[in-house]
């Protein structure tokens, strides 16, 4: 019996293969955590493990493309003149595992220069919702960057340790919290 076989298209299938594998690997490392089978993501984007490591040699080197693809999404709605935190932390309950598994490589791998911008950017992006926030009145100038990022960790990791089904309660419970910490003090 003849099998068939996928034609090789050779280097003009490299864009499109990254582009499978990064998609692939934000769908396996949001149901798997950051250290699925890698050879799950190839299978998932229809790529043999050779060209999986052809654009990728190391996990590092995915998780960082698929996290700076999350960051570009991110940092387009939260340019919108009207996001605030709710909807930055909206977008934290969403994606929790995706979250962690971000949270987890940052903090890890603080120093290894293909990790050290995703900081940089989450930053900028928190630090610009700071800004309109306290400008809005929504936020008090007690508030500094750094507290709505410890927030963020600290929700990211209870909710990856909450049981699906009551994620979202607890989340919006959690915010509850921060809201009341966050709020503008009185003079």
């Amino acid at each position: 019996m003849p099998t068939t076989r996928k034609t090789n298209r050779g280097p003009s299938a490299g864009p499109a293969n990254r582009a499978a594998l990064i998609a692939a690997a934000r769908e396996i490392f949001a149901s798997e955590g950051l250290n699925a089978p890698l050879n799950a993501v190839a299978r998932r984007a229809g790529v043999g493990q050779g060209s999986l490591y052809r654009h990728f040699p190391e996990r590092i080197d995915l998780a960082v493309a698929v996290f700076d693809e999350n960051l570009d999404a991110l940092e387009t709605a939260s340019a919108a003149v009207d996001a605030g935190l709710d909807e930055l932390l909206d977008r934290v309950i969403e994606r929790t595992l995706v979250s962690t598994a971000f949270i987890d490589m940052v903090s890890g791998n603080q120093h290894d220069a293909r990790v050290a911008h995703l900081g940089e950017r989450m930053q900028a992006i928190v630090a610009a919702v700071v800004d309109r926030e306290r400008a809005a009145g929504r936020i008090g100038d007690h508030v500094a960057t750094e507290d709505v990022l410890l927030a963020i960790t600290m929700l990211a990791e209870v909710l990856a340790r909450t049981d699906a089904a009551d994620r979202d309660a607890v989340g919006r419970r959690a915010w509850s919290i921060f809201h009341a910490a966050f709020a503008p003090r009185g003079e």
